[in-house]
């Protein structure tokens, strides 16, 4: 009776070890390489602020908790706190951002070249979140 409970304790051991060496095998995914080909995996982005807060009130399809956290990491990295604060509006009143948009004001102008650099680094780094 003993052998028996040895022969069935290593035989769940061995069946445990094959799983764990069957998952090990399979990997992370990856989703970019560096330069000297070893992979990483990409950079999770993050962060909570006006533009994240205005992305998430809207309740839009795409409007996840993750995206709008991406777009504000984003928005951290291009644009000044009071920028992001003006940007937000945009969420709730996007009439606003074509009123700026067509603003010979040179303030509005610069505003709104930033906003546009801002959008399309967010679409490119925030795309697949």
């Amino acid at each position: 009776m003993v052998h028996r409970d040895w022969g069935i304790k290593m035989l769940r051991t061995c069946v445990a070890l094959m799983a764990l060496t069957a998952l090990a095998a399979c990997g992370g995914g990856t989703r970019y390489s560096s330069s000297n080909g070893a992979y990483r995996p990409a950079p999770v982005l993050f962060a909570e602020g006006p533009i994240q807060k205005a992305c998430v009130a809207q309740d839009r399809k795409n409007a996840t908790y993750a995206r709008c956290g991406c777009i504000q990491a984003i928005a951290n990295q291009t644009m000044s706190w009071s920028d992001q604060r003006w940007g937000a509006k945009f969420f709730k009143d996007p009439h606003q951002a074509q009123e700026l948009r067509q603003s010979s004001r040179p303030k509005d102008e610069r505003f709104w070249l930033t906003w546009k650099a801002f959008g399309q680094d967010a679409a490119a780094a925030c795309d697949n979140t």
